[in-house]
């Protein structure tokens, strides 16, 4: 063989070797696709196929919704029979006021002279009656009849201690409402209510976790679809918030156990599929979510398997690899944390906590 044909089927090889790996880098770089496999016959969930989970109970997938039709808890539970209504104030969370009334007054006319809207400042108020028939506290509803009436102002929540200027407000709205329906109030006195919203933000600020985590693609991006299948297979479904996936709560009306979040433009776009994702946050709001869903080994599961599968990496908020010691300590954290909300009868996903850590 002579040294032209030599040089030129050394080309060949080359060119060839170069070829291929071109190839394989494009094949490579695409977004991964769901396997056709699982997919058959399966139609992919849209945002119709799961109804709005509203901000208090009674969603399908159980994540909460932000502010639609009905935007409080108060008329939220009007809404509802007699038999779901349920007392929303507690004394633990909640400055109360007693209204005391000379006759019994219709649901009607207190429905009249109820506030228009249901927040001091930034903070939760709610006015529940005493219903003469069931002898339960309850929003007040129509064809009902109530003997006293009780009004309350949520003390903290994440947006801070009640203030001054909020319990101010509640005032007003309260004694507007007593006078409308002949009763009278009986307000505590506005420092010690603030002295105890303040120790109250005090234990809770500390308290307040939500761990979270980002995967981050290594190799290829992924789509949507392809995404969307993996988290199936951790229970995950789509939420109504365009870019989440969620795992819902056992408990029907509870918030999700977990969420996936995603950009939300990827959801939004008009071809999701032809949107590359390189990244999804994991997250667990940790008083939200009662310590016998064993929340946390699902977090930790969740976030390996799914690693695996994206083919991803795990990097908390600073960039920075997570590791087996990482996820260790945070257990450990978690179990003080619970502890300590339930020394206080604020057990992590009772009612009491989930509204002392939300807003």
């Amino acid at each position: 063989m002579t040294l032209t044909v030599w040089l030129v089927l050394l080309a060949a090889a080359v060119l060839l070797g170069l070829l291929v790996h071109g190839w394989w880098s494009v094949r490579h770089s695409r977004p991964r696709q769901p396997l056709a496999e699982e997919m058959a016959g399966r139609v992919e969930p849209t945002l119709a196929d799961h109804p709005a989970e509203p901000a208090q109970p009674a969603p399908a997938t159980g994540e909460p919704e932000p502010a639609a039709a009905v935007s409080d808890p108060v008329q939220a539970a009007i809404a509802l029979p007699v038999s779901r209504r349920q007392a929303c104030l507690d004394a633990l969370i909640d400055a109360i006021v007693p209204l005391q009334l000379e006759q019994p007054v219709s649901g009607e006319l207190a429905r009249v002279h109820l506030p228009t809207s249901w927040r001091a400042g930034s903070k939760p108020l709610h006015i529940e009656g005493l219903n003469a028939r069931s002898g339960e506290w309850e929003p007040p509803a129509h064809d009902q009849v109530y003997t006293e009436f009780q009004a309350g102002v949520q003390l903290a929540n994440r947006s801070g201690a009640l203030n001054e200027i909020e319990y101010s407000e509640f005032v007003q709205k309260v004694e507007a409402f007593a006078d409308g329906v002949g009763a009278m109030a009986d307000f505590p006195d506005m420092l010690e209510v603030v002295a105890r919203a303040r120790e109250l933000d005090d234990f809770a600020s500390p308290l307040d976790a939500q761990i979270t985590l980002t995967l981050r693609a290594e190799g290829a991006s992924w789509t949507l679809g392809f995404l969307t299948q993996c988290a199936a297979r951790h229970g995950f479904v789509p939420g109504v918030l365009p870019g989440r996936l969620v795992v819902p709560a056992a408990e029907e009306g509870a918030p999700p156990v977990l969420v996936l979040s995603f950009d939300p433009r990827v959801a939004l776009a008009e071809d999701p599929q032809a949107e590359p994702l390189r990244e999804v946050v994991l997250s667990l709001d940790v008083p939200q979510t009662p310590s016998e869903a064993e929340p946390f080994p699902a977090w930790y599961q969740a976030a390996t398997a799914l690693a695996a599968e994206l083919e991803a990496s795990a990097v908390d908020d600073g960039g920075r690899a997570v590791t087996l010691g990482d996820y260790d300590a945070i257990g450990r954290q978690l179990r003080d944390l619970y502890a300590q909300l339930a020394a206080r009868d604020l057990a992590a996903g009772s009612p009491a906590a989930r509204r002392l850590f939300s807003g």
